[in-house]
């Protein structure tokens, strides 16, 4: 016991708070580390676009959570945009899991890493929390999917005379 509580002691003197210094939407969010800003993903999950409905709701939700707090962050990997994907606590509280039970985000199925949330998810449906309480909420992904195959044909269309 003596030695598991040592252990516990080591880990969180050895974690690291970080600054929350933005929101740039429902699962994105910028920290102060060791003096600059970093970009920061919310791994598993997905929240609407700014266009999108619930957008600007989710990231007041993730704003009222983490902006402005210290946010202690499991970093797993790097995206191809640079940012680090990270499950982030800010006061304690899990952001990712936060986001995904008061129906501000999805569980981003294809990245997900945590089956937990999928109950999370499945309760916030049942009880129409936040943006399930929309008859046809429409997923990120096939929102910003849409919006890029629609951007392409744009770009195809022939040029009026």
């Amino acid at each position: 016991m003596k030695k598991l509580m040592l252990l516990l002691a080591l880990v969180c003197a050895q974690s690291h708070a970080d600054q929350v210094v933005g929101v740039a939407d429902g699962d994105t969010l910028t920290v102060l580390r060791d003096g600059r800003q970093v970009k920061v993903r919310l791994a598993n999950i997905d929240a609407p676009e700014k266009k999108q409905a619930y957008g600007t709701r989710s990231k007041q939700a993730l704003s009222l959570l983490c902006f402005g707090r210290n946010a202690v962050l499991d970093v797993g990997e790097t995206d191809r945009y640079g940012r680090m994907v990270a499950v982030v606590h800010c006061g304690g509280v899990n952001a990712n899991a936060a986001q995904v039970r008061n129906g501000m985000a999805w569980v981003y199925r294809q990245y997900n890493h945590d089956i937990g949330l999928l109950g999370i998810e499945a309760a916030a449906r049942a009880a129409r929390t936040g943006l399930w309480a929309d008859q046809n909420p429409q997923e990120p992904w096939l929102y910003r999917k849409s919006r890029k195959t629609q951007g392409a044909s744009l770009s195809r269309a022939p040029a009026a005379n």
